[in-house]
């Protein structure tokens, strides 16, 4: 059920928010200039909203930092490529993100597995260095699973 404005309703004269003035006092200078009393607060907002000027219209979305990364960590029967797919999309999203925080924030999440243990007795710090050593255990665990399918195991 979406409160309708009427043809009459009309936008109030007070000037245009852009962001760059105090945003309390444009919210005073709507109060006044609008009969409150007769809309809805559905109908405020969408008229609250009129009076901003384009660029305050847009939300901006948050960059992702390099902290968001350390977030992403490989789920229970998660395959080491899934998860390095998963993380890389994630690493996109945070341009800036260097080399020694990417290893870490990879390294740290990872399950108990043979490259965990790897990594355990010989850290790397470049990501693109973990990614070479990653690959290989990527190819054992695709080589190890068509051996199982080759023997009807799932």
């Amino acid at each position: 059920m979406a409160d309708e404005l009427s043809a009459n309703c009309r936008t109030p004269v007070i000037a245009e928010y852009d962001g760059t003035t105090d945003l309390m006092e444009h919210l005073s200078d709507f109060e006044n200039a609008v009969p409150l009393h007769l809309y809805t607060d559905r109908i405020k907002c969408r008229i609250f909203i009129t009076t901003f000027a384009r660029a305050a219209q847009q939300c901006q979305k948050l960059r992702k930092t390099e902290l968001s990364l350390f977030v992403v960590r490989q789920k229970d029967n998660e395959l080491l490529k899934e998860h390095l797919q998963r993380f890389n999309a994630a690493a996109l999203e945070v341009p800036s993100a260097i080399q020694e925080v990417k290893a870490s924030a990879f390294s740290q999440r990872l399950l108990d597995s043979n490259f965990f243990k790897s990594l355990a007795k010989k850290p790397i710090s470049k990501f693109d260095a973990l990614l070479a050593r990653a690959t290989k255990y990527i190819n054992m665990e695709d080589a190890q699973a068509a051996e199982k399918e080759s023997r009807g195991e799932k």
